[in-house]
């Protein structure tokens, strides 16, 4: 399938103000399948003076029908956004599956994600309040929560369109005005938003994408002087390098980062109820997701039985193109199967205890990788310290409670951490003692959770995504104080 087909936006140009325009340059970068590792078609390249044109178009917004816009309405907008994703579900996620890769069942997963954020933040856009505060005799004082500004956006290629869902609705519930780079890997669906947004009654300027490398367009928004809030998702250093850049123009910064993210077996765990979170959660997109859990720490009397039970699952488990919506699809290109690879070689000394299967009429020209578990990993060891980024889990054993959260805390990253026990007292004191954003207990993930702040400490981030707290991030509180007598 090229482009051209079931598409209803411009692929090759910017979306600034409103309208579809293309790039300053004329330059375009090339869109390739990673199921197939055939060109399909292209996208524009924004540089300085595209993110330029999407800063000034979003000042304009704030200074015209969008910063005017009550929040009810603002509301009503997002909400309408929602309402029409969900019209498009099935052609965002086939978009999306083959932009990115990963298998249609997991798209389609993403393209609803994507309509419940609309609709989580078009709920909430009237009810963030600020609040009254007793002072002295002959004072009234209160607080109000006030959009940054123009906020600019960097999403990466992984879950495009639940990370635009989570920031850029975040964002704009709170009325700022917004400037998205997608990931130059997988702009597809970013570029269908913008059109839904368009569709929706969006006022012109409000939302403004611009495709392009990150070391030009990305390098230009981060280090704009008249974008006011930062929220990028990506690698520990590409975040270095934006917070560096926007920290000479003083402002402030969301990065949600890499992870090593564990899940903590005990013996008196069920097993059987386990066992499909700790595959899944190492497999899902092609291991290639933040909170993805690489790491499976088990108490020794249980050991072997988690072992065995991963091992049969890693057995049945099938890989192949996006559209074939097996269990695993490809990495997003040969760049990150090198990497992965590397990773792989790194576990030779290791003992492979399960392995998935590539099918038989899987492309040569597509960037698969076999999911691989190693076990037993020294939690010293590079599997399992640093991120991969692929599907490969190692399991780690530990003795007893101490160890278990030693070993847990004990990478540079914090980011999603699991239990699995059912001591009510053991689950609370590991909760309080794991050093990560997010703990899950007999579960992992929440099935996504909208509702859930969402973050890393550590290496893995800082600043909130996800629930209410993604809109106190964007926005600045103002304190009021009014002498009266």
């Amino acid at each position: 399938m090229t482009l051209s087909q079931d598409l209803w936006f411009d692929t090759d140009k910017c979306f600034v103000n409103g309208h579809w325009i293309a790039p300053v340059t004329g330059d375009t970068l090339p869109v390739e399948d990673p199921s197939t590792g055939q060109i399909t078609g292209a996208i524009a390249r924004g540089t300085k003076a595209d993110i330029d044109a999407a800063v000034h178009a979003a000042e304009n917004a704030l200074q015209g029908d969008w910063g005017r816009m009550t929040a009810v309405e603002r509301g009503r907008i997002l909400t309408r956004i929602g309402q029409l994703a969900l019209t498009r579900v099935d052609q965002l996620a086939r978009i999306e599956a083959q932009d990115v890769g990963k298998p249609l069942t997991q798209a389609r997963a993403d393209a609803v994600a994507l309509a419940r954020y609309m609709e989580f933040y078009g709920g909430a856009a009237d009810k963030i309040h600020g609040e009254t505060i007793p002072y002295m005799d002959g004072y009234t004082v209160y607080t109000l929560r006030e959009p940054h500004g123009v906020t600019g956006h960097i999403v990466p290629w992984n879950y495009p369109m639940q990370i635009i869902g989570r920031s850029v609705g975040a964002a704009l519930t709170m009325g700022n005005a917004c400037v998205l780079k997608p990931a130059e890997e997988a702009c597809l669906t970013a570029l269908a938003f913008a059109e839904i947004a368009r569709e929706a009654g969006l006022p012109a300027g409000a939302l403004n994408v611009v495709p392009g490398l990150g070391e030009e367009a990305g390098a230009a928004l981060s280090s704009h002087p008249g974008v006011h809030h930062i929220s990028f998702t990506g690698s520990v250093g590409v975040g270095k390098l934006i917070q560096q850049s926007a920290g000479d123009n003083v402002v402030p910064v969301t990065l949600e980062l890499g992870g090593k993210s564990p899940q903590l077996v005990f013996k008196d765990a069920d097993i059987n109820e386990a066992l499909p979170f700790l595959v899944n959660a190492g497999i899902q997109n092609a291991g290639q997701t933040c909170s993805a859990s690489s790491r499976i720490l088990v108490q020794r009397a249980c050991f072997d039985e988690v072992c065995e039970k991963m091992a049969m699952s890693y057995g049945a488990l099938k890989v192949g193109p996006a559209l074939s919506d097996l269990n695993v699809g490809p990495l997003i290109s040969a760049r990150q199967k090198e990497i992965v690879s590397g990773f792989l070689h790194a576990g030779d000394t290791l003992e492979k205890i399960g392995e998935g299967q590539i099918i038989a009429d899987a492309p040569d020209t597509g960037h698969y990788v076999a999911p691989t578990l190693f076990a037993p990993v020294d939690a010293r060891h590079s599997l399992a310290q640093d991120e991969i980024f692929g599907p490969v889990q190692v399991i780690i054993p530990f003795d007893d409670e101490e160890e278990a959260v030693k070993i847990a805390n004990g990478t540079d990253f914090g980011l999603v951490a699991s239990i699995w026990t059912d001591s009510g007292a053991r689950q609370m004191r590991l909760a309080k003692h794991l050093r990560s954003g997010q703990v899950f207990i007999n579960n992992y993930g929440a099935g996504g959770g909208v509702e859930l702040p969402f973050g890393g400490v550590g290496k893995s981030g800082h600043g909130r995504e996800k629930g209410f707290e993604a809109l106190y991030g964007f926005s600045t509180l103002k304190t009021v104080a009014a002498k009266h007598g």
